[in-house]
């Protein structure tokens, strides 16, 4: 790939660049939708890494279900230059049991794995607070969140899938799609 100095391109041209990455991304299933690519591509990761299934498009409540139906909600951030982030979003409707697991994940500003840990809903309820003005329990980005009982730390699997996926090449997900449509 042939490396373009972006500082030489206009806002409208780093739109565009945005724009179309998103969309190969979208068509190798990389990512479900036009937003913001963290969540869906933590999503996408972690499915591959822990071997779920995706949820379906919108659906309430939870990201992922495993082999026995357990249920996980994937909650992403990264550490953009110059920031410091404190917290993950919020986690909506925490008491309506909608899932079992919680996964975070930390993102160095390159979009290399940082951390990840699979919690507890137990866990969770001990790390969490409740935050009226946004209506949700919010996990805040600290070491005590990332180690004790119900926290598993997967940071070291999603790095070595990560990097099985770097390699996979543009050509490898048009031969999907062909192999799709056959």
């Amino acid at each position: 790939m042939q490396a373009r100095n972006l500082k030489t391109l206009t806002i409208q041209q780093l739109l565009q660049l945005h724009g179309e990455s998103t969309q190969e991304l979208r068509r190798r299933g990389v990512v479900r939708s036009a937003n913001n690519p963290l969540a869906d591509y933590a999503e996408f990761l972690v499915c591959c890494t822990l071997r779920l299934s995706p949820a379906g498009p919108s659906t309430k409540g939870f990201d992922a279900t495993d082999a026995s139906g357990n249920r996980y909600e994937i909650k992403a951030r990264r550490r953009a230059k110059g920031t410091e982030p404190t917290r993950f979003s919020a986690l909506r409707d925490f008491e309506g049991g909608h899932f079992r697991y919680v996964v975070l994940v930390l993102f160095a500003d390159d979009y290399t794995i940082e951390r990840a840990a699979v919690l507890t809903v137990s866990a969770v309820r001990k790390r969490a607070f409740y935050q009226k003005h946004v209506n949700g329990w919010i996990i805040p980005l600290n070491d005590r969140t990332w180690a004790g009982v119900g926290v598993r730390d997967v940071s070291r699997e999603l790095r070595i899938e990560q990097t099985r996926l770097k390699h996979r090449l543009a050509a490898d997900y048009t031969q999907r799609d062909n192999e799709r449509r056959g």
